[in-house]
């Protein structure tokens, strides 16, 4: 095992590398129970009501889907490419399927998924075509850094309504809610309890905030009657099954490959994932000595291939997650840690129950806290340089306002590429970049005459 994962080679040992795999674990454990309220939870309507994210998804399923693809996502990275980096379905690519996908385009989920196994074809063949680095080339890197940035701000956005902080008021479109309301007071206490843990470096504080306001929650709910708040799992009953979701993303793809528009689904699934994983691999490996080109090779393979799998199992875009920082900073240095980590993930399929714990109220804390470390990246922007300051700016600002990933990027893209002709740099844009851009303005003409 030792020779296998190399440990002693990169000055490592079995405790350190299982105690890399458990820490990788708990920062990561939330994403069990956000994605599948990301993906078909109950929000808040802004007028008091409440609406399913997408109708008819089990999020028991889903709950299985994400622990599943993730276990087998992580485990095969630690075998293959030997590197402690964790996979799970991502956040962002998961509120893209719901919020725009879904509700904004007006897919079905089903069509969703199909369009997120399209994604990870692609994703694969460019990998291992050699196509990746040249593509990774084309997008200056601030606005890499605008795009991350603005999923950040996006997904905080998100939580906040979720939970009914922030409403529409139809007068000034956004407000502040009522935050007398029981289901906005247990996020709010979330979200501080999460930054006071995060202030005492307190190592997975993500994981114990949304413990912390769970617990919070159940007794709110059981001791005073409060509605809305947690209820008590019921366990003792079958395994949550992947029946009413396996498969369903093979039967689909015909229906979005031939709707020129869900084309531009798939590319924007494409895109967050592809980048996303280069900007986690770059993280990581730069934590790190001995990284070659073939692991980074294998880790993409990985990655893609994961999207596909996980697309058939019934959940969102499987990426490669920066939270595998926490696994290398408690000295994490091989693929056993993500063997530890994707184990774990594996036995969390047990703990399906759990969901009937995690409401909204539970996850706003994750998704406020997590897209405030995504959108840390802003200050890595250029922002005295004017073409990619104004379509930096307009990425996070489009994509926020739009309530739509996909929209963001493609502002980000028409916005550089008109700033660059005009200031005579046309030459300096990448022919693919181009291409991009091109396809945006189809996706516009087609959303707006079809």
């Amino acid at each position: 095992m030792k020779k296998f994962f190399k440990i002693e080679e990169r000055g490592s040992s079995l405790k350190v590398e299982i105690l890399g795999g458990l820490t990788t674990f708990l920062t990561m454990a939330y994403i069990l129970f956000a994605n599948p309220a990301l993906m078909g939870g109950v929000v808040s309507d802004g007028a008091g009501g409440s609406i399913q994210l997408v109708a008819g998804l089990n999020l028991e399923s889903v709950f299985f889907a994400t622990a599943l693809a993730a276990g087998l996502a992580t485990i095969a990275m630690g075998l293959f490419a030997k590197l402690p980096v964790a996979l799970a379905p991502g956040m962002g690519l998961n509120a893209f399927f719901s919020f725009t996908v879904v509700l904004n385009m007006g897919y079905t989920w089903e069509q969703a998924l199909a369009a997120v196994l399209v994604s990870g074809l692609i994703y694969l063949a460019i990998t291992l075509l050699g196509v990746r680095k040249k593509v990774v080339n084309a997008i200056p890197q601030s606005l890499k850094f605008a795009i991350g940035s603005g999923i950040g701000f996006f997904i905080a956005y998100i939580g906040l309504v979720n939970v009914g902080i922030i409403v529409n008021t139809g007068g000034t479109n956004t407000s502040l809610g009522d935050l007398t309301n029981p289901t906005a007071l247990l996020a709010l206490f979330g979200i501080f309890l999460t930054i006071i843990l995060l202030a005492l470096k307190v190592r997975a504080a993500v994981f114990f905030g949304l413990v912390g306001t769970a617990v919070v929650g159940l007794i709110v709910g059981l001791v005073f009657g409060v509605s809305g708040m947690p209820m008590l799992p019921e366990f003792g009953g079958t395994l949550p099954s992947l029946a009413p979701l396996f498969g369903q993303a093979i039967l689909a793809v015909p229906s979005i490959l031939i709707q020129p528009v869900g084309w531009f689904a798939i590319f924007a699934f494409l895109f967050v994932d592809f980048f996303d994983t280069s900007g986690t691999l770059m993280a990581v490996t730069g934590q790190m000595e001995g990284v070659t080109e073939e692991d980074i090779q294998k880790a993409n393979i990985v990655d893609s291939t994961a999207t596909v799998v996980g697309s058939v199992f019934g959940t969102s875009t499987v990426t490669s997650y920066i939270e595998s920082l926490s696994g290398i900073g408690a000295g994490a240095r091989t693929g056993l840690a993500s063997v530890v980590t994707g184990v774990l993930f594996l036995l969390s399929i047990f703990l399906s129950p759990l969901l009937s714990v995690v409401t909204p109220g539970v996850t706003a804390a994750a998704m406020v806290i997590v897209g405030t470390m995504m959108a840390a990246s802003i200050g890595k922007i250029e922002w005295s340089n004017w073409p990619i300051a104004i379509s930096s700016f307009m990425t996070i600002l489009v994509m926020i306002l739009a309530y739509s990933i996909s929209d963001g990027i493609g502002f980000g893209f028409l916005t550089y590429v008109v700033v660059m002709i005009f200031s005579k740099k046309a030459k300096e844009v990448s022919p693919l970049l181009y291409g991009a851009t091109a396809f945006f303005l189809l996706y516009i003409i087609l959303l707006n005459v079809l």
